[in-house]
C-alpha cells in the first residue's frame, strides 16, 4: 500500500505516540483524522499539521454509536481509510489490596474499558469500512495497529488493571488478523517499553532516569517518533501480520 494520499485514523492522536504517528503520516503525504477527548491538544496538533491534511473529533473510544458516526464523517472528509493506529489509553495504577483497601471493580473496569474494549470498538468500526476499500497488488485493503505494552507480558506491582488490558490487546492480535484476512485487512500490535510520553511525564525526573537505566540498550527512554517509524515500516510491509512487536530496548520489567 502507498501512504501518500491515504487516510489514517489515529486514536489518542493529540499527544505522545499518536501525535508522532500523525506527523509521520502527514510527512509521507497522507491525511489524518485524530480521535481524542483532549480538544485543546487536538486542535493544536491539527493547527500544526494543517487543516487541509488533518481533522479531529472529540469522541470517547468506548462509545459504539459515536465511533461509528465519527468513522463515517471522517470518510466523507478524507475518503477511504487505509490505516488505523489505536493509541488511546489510560494507565491508572492500583494494587488488588492497597493502603486504601481493595481495588474497586469500577476502577479495574475503567482501564479495561478504555484500553481493550475501546481499541476493539474502533477496530471493528474501521474494519467494517476497510472491507470496501480498493486493494493493492497483494489484495491488501488496510492495516490496523493496536498499542499494547511490555506490561502486557511482565506486569509490575500495581499494574493489574493496566497489564490485563494490554495482555488482552496482545491476545486479540492473531485471531483478529485471522478473522480479517479474507478481507485483506492486516492486524498488528506494537508493545512499547519505557517511552517518553505524557503518561511518563507524570513521574518525577529521578524516577524517569532510574527507569531509563533499566533498559539494556539503548539506555534511555524510547521516543514517540521511534514508535511512529516502526508503525510506518509495518504499513509498508504486507508480510507483517498477526504479530505483536516489542519495541523496548530489550527491557524486561522487574516486579517493582
Amino acid at each position: 500500500m502507498e501512504l501518500k494520499n491515504s487516510h489514517a485514523i489515529i486514536t489518542g492522536g493529540a499527544s505522545g505516540l499518536g501525535a508522532a504517528t500523525a506527523s509521520k503520516v502527514i510527512v509521507r503525504g497522507g491525511k489524518v483524522t485524530i480521535i481524542d477527548l483532549d480538544e485543546q491538544r487536538a486542535a493544536a496538533i491539527v493547527e500544526k499539521l494543517g487543516a487541509e491534511n488533518s481533522r479531529y473529533w472529540a469522541m470517547d473510544v468506548t462509545d459504539e454509536e459515536g465511533i461509528n458516526r465519527t468513522i463515517e464523517a471522517a470518510k466523507e472528509e478524507f475518503g477511504e481509510i487505509s490505516l488505523l493506529a489505536n493509541c488511546a489509553g489510560i494507565g491508572s495504577p492500583g494494587r488488588i489490596i492497597g493502603k486504601k483497601g481493595v481495588l474497586a471493580l469500577k476502577d479495574y473496569a475503567k482501564v479495561i474499558s478504555v484500553n481493550l474494549i475501546g481499541s476493539f470498538n474502533v477496530l471493528k468500526a474501521v474494519a467494517a469500512s476497510m472491507q470496501n476499500n480498493d486493494t493493492d497488488d497483494d489484495g491488501c485493503r488496510g492495516l490496523i495497529v493496536n498499542t499494547a505494552s511490555v506490561a502486557g507480558y511482565e506486569g509490575q506491582v500495581g499494574q493489574v488493571a493496566y497489564s490485563s488490558s494490554k495482555g488482552g490487546i496482545i491476545g486479540l492480535t492473531l485471531p483478529a488478523a485471522r478473522d480479517l484476512a479474507q478481507y485483506g485487512i492486516r492486524v498488528v500490535t506494537i508493545a512499547p517499553g519505557l517511552f517518553d510520553t505524557p503518561m511518563m511525564d507524570g513521574l518525577p525526573a529521578d524516577v524517569q532516569e532510574s527507569l531509563a537505566k533499566g533498559t539494556p540498550f539503548p539506555q534511555r527512554l524510547g521516543k514517540a517518533t521511534e514508535y511512529a517509524e516502526l508503525l510506518i515500516s509495518v504499513f509498508d510491509n504486507n508480510m507483517i501480520n498477526g504479530e505483536t512487536i516489542r519495541l523496548d530496548g530489550a527491557v524486561r520489567l522487574a516486579p517493582r
